[in-house]
């Protein structure tokens, strides 16, 4: 099975890499803006292309031809200031992606969608795939998310589509990058190697899901080799909370209002010290938990790292910065969200990173 993978070299990329090529039935192919080091990117056939770029869907028809499965995982979180920067890639780049996978003929296109398009929903129990895929309209990453989804309606009688809607994905490499995208470089993430964080914000709606990023690629992998078609909440047990995050890092939390949050996010973002905008607070307070039964009775897909595990990774990541050979996995101590970077005046949710 050729399957070609585009945004290959980002965390949910990056595992699902990994997964094929352990397997010999795969010709893998990765696409991205710029092409990763590093041999976990090794002994495999890379193409460059910005998928934002005008001239896109006529790069990516070709590299498509002959492919069994695209799996679109392009996306981009980063430069936060620089709302069309974003849309370029988010929307039109994936625009393109769908275009192209039409015209060249593939068989299956499986695209990462998220927990960040459904309607704000419930926190005390857990939704299905019909739950409104319309948004949280604060968040300009839940927006695009939606017009990714509404893009793949429109190709569902050309091909046969799959959305995965994972919630937060972990992994140990991705330590640096999210820390970079989501912290930026005044958090003292190197506190972490001693397993503690002795203040913790807490709200009632600050449940949210995780799951590792192998489980994510196991479940694109399923995606891939089935004739599965629609959407898949993807997500591993426990739900995520202030209180269990406490207990997991020897903390204490602390009730802060949600306008409280969201002018804390707000006025930090525009000061220029931290990477994300007040729209992640909404969109961390709304979004539904999820129900992942589909995948589970469909796919067979059952996570074998459970979230709790997934978030001790991930902070061992940050704190030992650890991170791979691909742009969006960079360990440069000069970029962006990193405390070097700001000294050399590359300030939080600037610049573009991948």
């Amino acid at each position: 099975m050729r399957v070609v993978v585009v945004g290959a070299s980002g965390n949910a990329g990056t595992a699902l890499l990994r997964r094929l090529r352990a397997d010999d039935d795969h010709r893998v192919v990765g696409v991205a803006r710029r092409i990763p080091g590093g041999s976990e990117y090794s002994d495999m056939v890379w193409h460059p292309c910005d998928i934002g770029a005008p001239d896109a869907v006529g790069t990516l028809t070709d590299i498509f031809r002959g492919a069994d499965a695209v799996v679109h995982l392009g996306w981009q979180i980063q430069p936060s200031h620089d709302r069309d920067v974003l849309r370029r890639t988010n929307v039109e780049g994936s625009r393109a992606v769908v275009d192209a996978a039409i015209q060249a003929g593939v068989g299956a296109l499986v695209a990462a969608s998220s927990v960040g398009v459904y309607a704000p929903g419930p926190k005390d129990h857990r939704v299905g795939e019909d739950w409104p895929a319309t948004g949280v309209a604060a968040s300009s990453y839940s927006r695009d998310k939606v017009a990714l989804e509404g893009l793949l309606d429109a190709a569902e009688d050309r091909l046969r589509v799959v959305r995965l809607r994972p919630g937060l994905i972990f992994q140990r490499d991705a330590g640096t990058e999210i820390a970079r995208y989501f912290l930026g470089p005044l958090v003292p993430v190197r506190l972490l190697r001693f397993g503690r964080v002795p203040v913790i914000p807490a709200h009632p709606r600050l449940r949210l899901q995780a799951v590792h990023a192998d489980d994510v690629a196991d479940a694109y992998v399923r995606a891939l080799t089935s004739d599965a078609r629609g959407a898949y909440n993807i997500a591993a047990d426990p739900v995520l909370t202030p209180e269990l995050a406490a207990e997991l890092f020897h903390g204490r939390t602390i009730p802060i209002p949600a306008a409280v949050l969201r002018a804390a996010a707000a006025a930090t973002w525009h000061a220029r010290l931290q990477p994300v905008d007040a729209g992640w607070v909404a969109l961390a307070l709304s979004a539904p938990l999820m129900d992942t039964t589909r995948a589970a009775t469909e796919l067979g897909w059952r996570p074998e790292v459970d979230a709790s595990e997934a978030l001790r990774e991930l902070a061992a990541g940050m704190s030992h910065r650890a991170h791979a050979g691909s742009a969006p996995l960079s360990g440069g101590a000069s970029s962006p969200g990193r405390l070097g970077g700001l000294l050399r005046g590359r300030l939080p949710g600037t610049g573009n990173p991948y």
